[in-house]
Parts: C-alpha cells; structure tokens; sequence
C-alpha cells in the first residue's frame, strides 16, 4: 500500500500548479474558449471577464496563443487529476486510458474544439509536442512501466509507446465526429479499447 501511495504522490507532485490569479485567468480564459471558440480569446476579452489589468495578463504570457495553450494545459491536468496515476494491470489501465478519452471529449473546452475548431485542436494538441502532450505521456509511460512491471504490458521503451498510445488514442478522439455516422458511440469505444488492448498486450 505505501508504494502505492508514493506512486501516486510521486506523479501529483510532477503536475503544474497555478497561483491564485493564474488560475482564476485560465478559468475565465477556458470558458470564453468553451463558449465562443479560440477566436473569442483576446486579451483585452479576458481582462474584461477576469476583472484584471491587461498588464497582469501580460506580466504572465506574451500573447493569446500562450494563454490558451496554458488554459488546455490546465484543462487537461484537471481531467487527469481525476484518475488514479498507479493502475497497473493491463485491463485497468485500458479503461482508465477510455475514461480519460470520454472524459476529454465531454470536456466544455475540449468538446467546442473537436466539434467546431478541429483546426484549432490540431494545431494546439497534434502539430507540435506541448505541456498538455507531455503530462499526457508522463501519465501513460508510468502506467506502461508499471503494467511492463506486473507482466501485463509487454515489452519495450515505456516512453517511445506512450508516444505511439498517445497517437492512437487522440487521432480516434479527433476522427469520433467525422466517423460517427458509419459507427456507434458504443462501438467506437470497444474498438478503441481493442487496439489499445491489442497494443499493449504481450
């Protein structure tokens, strides 16, 4: 139980934290996002619905693509904060790895993004390697080591697959709308869960 414990704690420390007006700004910036999409996003905007100078926000980030790639980095540590960071079993870590994409897709922020912006989430979460992908990989690199621990996962680098889980899981995410005339949300995500399965089964 103490390893366990400390595992936990282990990967919650590694999880940026905001102060009080970074975290009240990124609020305020997630709903306009959720509410009127990135373009609603301006800086003069969020000083407006935060209550706070332009300075203040300026103090903090040099424009409004660096204060919405930081409100999709706090969206996306609050929905993992959800799910425990020491599953270890294969079969747990695939629905955890499921709960986590229904989840990020339920998400206000994230669902105006996939269903009106998907542009928008491309650029932010695929084009390039950002804070809100490499949290995501911490979290499935120490599941995979752990599961490669137990004997459920097999073999291999645990980062190089938690890159490629990775790809997997927010290409099926951001191909669910395009896709969900030919197949049901149900089927969606047993098939999901077989090639997750399929991936990581020894």
């Amino acid at each position: 139980m103490k390893e366990r414990q400390d595992v936990m704690s282990s990967f919650l420390e590694q999880l940026p934290v905001w102060d009080e007006v970074e975290a009240r700004l990124l609020d305020h910036a997630a709903a306009l996002i959720a509410t009127r999409g990135t373009g609603g996003l301006t800086i003069a905007e969020l000083s407006r619905e935060a209550g706070v100078s332009r300075p203040t926000i300026y103090r903090r980030w040099p424009g409004v693509d660096e204060v919405v790639r930081a409100a999709l980095l706090r969206q996306t540590v609050s929905i993992l904060a959800r799910f425990s960071p020491a599953i270890s079993a294969r079969d747990e870590f695939v629905d955890e790895i499921l709960d986590f994409a229904d989840a990020f897709a339920a998400d206000p922020v994230f669902e105006r993004l996939l269903a009106r912006e998907p542009e928008a989430f491309t650029q932010y979460s695929l084009e390039r390697v950002g804070s809100s992908q490499r949290v995501m990989l911490r979290w499935l690199a120490e599941a995979i080591a752990r599961g490669q621990h137990g004997g459920t996962v097999r073999e291999g680098d645990a980062d190089d697959m938690s890159v490629m889980l990775l790809l997997i899981v927010q290409s099926a995410v951001l191909s669910h709308n395009a896709v969900s005339s030919l197949i049901g949300a149900a089927e969606w995500r047993a098939e999901l869960a077989h090639a997750v399965d399929g991936y990581l089964r020894s």
